[in-house]
């Protein structure tokens, strides 16, 4: 693997100078403001400041592949999103569904599997093969939507969190598309508009904890 490889994957790069996209680079901001406001806002519960130390760091590491545009920084932008994702399903089991924490952990790694099925599906389809793996998450989100549907408040912020990201995801794949029209392109929106769907499903969970539900054993 050459680490130093150039890569260059949206709109609004023409070049591989530090500053192609400036757009795309600052407003990772979104992920950063976010991390902030919610840790702020998740004092005494402790996963959900894990995950705000997550999403900060999704922030960076995002800059850093709009800026850089490399291997190496692409793989410092995948992996904190990984992470979150995989950080974020844990305590959804242990804590919301509630699950003990084994059965919660060998949830959380069903995710390898659910993913590896579907996305070569997605990939068959039109449109939605650009962006293939993001489209498992707010699916998954539905299906515990459904799961959940006793508990109003948790259900409802899944919902409200899949369609958010839904539309993120629509305007991250339409990026390419729209480039002859619109130099700029559209990924800057999937960075603000997810860092407000990120900051909300910590809200989510950060509000179900504090609501004084317990933790699964």
């Amino acid at each position: 693997m050459d680490w130093f490889e150039q890569l260059d994957g949206y709109c609004e790069r023409t070049d591989f100078s530090y500053w192609s996209e400036p757009v795309n680079a600052v407003t990772n901001l979104a992920f950063i403001i976010a991390a902030i406001i919610m840790w702020r806002r998740s004092a005494g519960v402790p996963m959900a400041r894990v995950l705000c130390a997550i999403l900060f760091v999704i922030g960076v590491g995002s800059y850093l592949f709009h800026t850089h545009a490399t291997t190496w920084a692409a793989i410092a932008d995948v992996i904190p999103i990984g992470l979150f994702i995989l950080t974020y399903l844990f305590v959804v089991n242990r804590d919301m569904v509630p699950m003990p924490w084994w059965a919660a952990l060998l949830g959380t790694i069903c995710f390898v599997p659910y993913a590896a099925v579907l996305v070569p599906i997605l990939n068959r389809l039109p449109f939605f093969m650009i962006s293939d793996f993001y489209w498992t998450v707010p699916l998954l989100l539905l299906f515990y939507a459904v799961a959940l549907h006793h508990r109003p408040g948790v259900a409802g912020g899944f919902v409200i969190g899949a369609a958010l990201l839904s539309l993120s995801i629509t305007l991250r794949s339409m990026d390419e598309i729209l480039c002859t029209g619109w130099p700029i392109g559209t990924h800057f929106l999937w960075h603000c508009l997810n860092g407000v769907m990120l900051g909300w499903m910590i809200h989510v969970y950060t509000r179900h904890m504090l609501a004084g539900h317990r933790v699964g054993r």
